[in-house]
């Protein structure tokens, strides 16, 4: 059977339903259809599609999210292959939508990842399991937003995904949106994600200054030299795959939020 889709770019595919051979070409996605249980069906990934890591191995790589392998997956004949704006580039998901349906999402908060959430399930006949997700999401990350408001937490923060040069992550982003949720204010104003300097961050009069282990993998030796030129902030390392992928991971997310809010109380 064939059914119509339209993707959150408002392009319309269409494909044989229920897709057989699917080829994830984002990390948090490919988490969130092995999470709805299509084990069978995901015949390609990324590089970077690392969970769950013992369906990582078992699985076709093609390539990384912004260098796709285009030869290898027009071998592998997927009937559907699933993207996100912000993670692959135009030029590889332009080519691809020449050959086979390709279904884009654009995510912007967490409002957007439940929507996503929801869309995919229909897209791989897997609705029910998709609910049971979002059900699970909403009710923690309410419970998240009730206790920073009960806390009182309004803390001043940057959380840094980039060094030489640092890039921080702005407004309109995803990870704006767990900040917000969990009770930080970004002193970070431009959007999606600034080069800032440390002379900027100090400016800022920011209270807690975060390093994500991705895409850029602060370690320890980096909060020392960032503490030497902000010496009042708190800085620490955070798990970036917790602020920032939008799939099944935010079940997850809600447990490490707990444990993050209460540094603060």
């Amino acid at each position: 059977m064939q059914k119509t889709f339209t993707d959150q770019l408002g392009r319309e595919i269409t494909l044989n339903f229920p897709p057989k051979r699917i080829i994830s070409v984002v990390p948090s996605q490919t988490e969130l259809l092995f999470g709805l249980g299509l084990d069978k069906e995901i015949i390609g990934l990324t590089k970077f599609c690392i969970h769950p890591i013992e369906k990582f191995a078992e699985r076709t790589k093609v390539g990384g999210t912004k260098k796709l392998n285009i030869d290898l997956i027009k071998d592998l004949k997927p009937d559907l292959i699933i993207g996100n704006k912000e993670e692959n580039t135009q030029a590889d998901i332009e080519e691809l939508a020449q050959y086979f349906p390709v279904w884009m999402s654009d995510i912007f908060n967490l409002e957007d990842a439940m929507k996503t959430i929801g869309q995919i399930g229909e897209l791989v006949d897997r609705q029910p399991e998709a609910s049971y997700l979002n059900h699970l999401i909403s009710a923690g990350f309410n419970d998240l937003k009730t206790l920073a408001l009960q806390h009182q937490l309004a803390k001043k923060v940057a959380y840094l995904i980039w060094r030489k040069p640092y890039m921080a992550a702005g407004k309109n982003t995803f990870i704006d949106d767990i900040l917000l949720t969990n009770g930080m204010t970004n002193v970070i104003n431009q959007e999606r994600y600034p080069v800032v300097t440390l002379d900027e961050l100090k400016a800022s009069n920011c209270e807690l200054i975060m390093l994500s282990s991705e895409p850029y993998p602060f370690a320890e030796k980096h909060i020392e030299e960032i503490q030497a030129a902000i010496p009042d902030a708190k800085i620490m390392l955070v798990d970036g795959e917790m602020f920032s992928w939008y799939g099944s991971r935010l079940v997850k997310a809600v447990q490490y939020f707990f444990e993050f809010q209460k540094e603060f109380y």
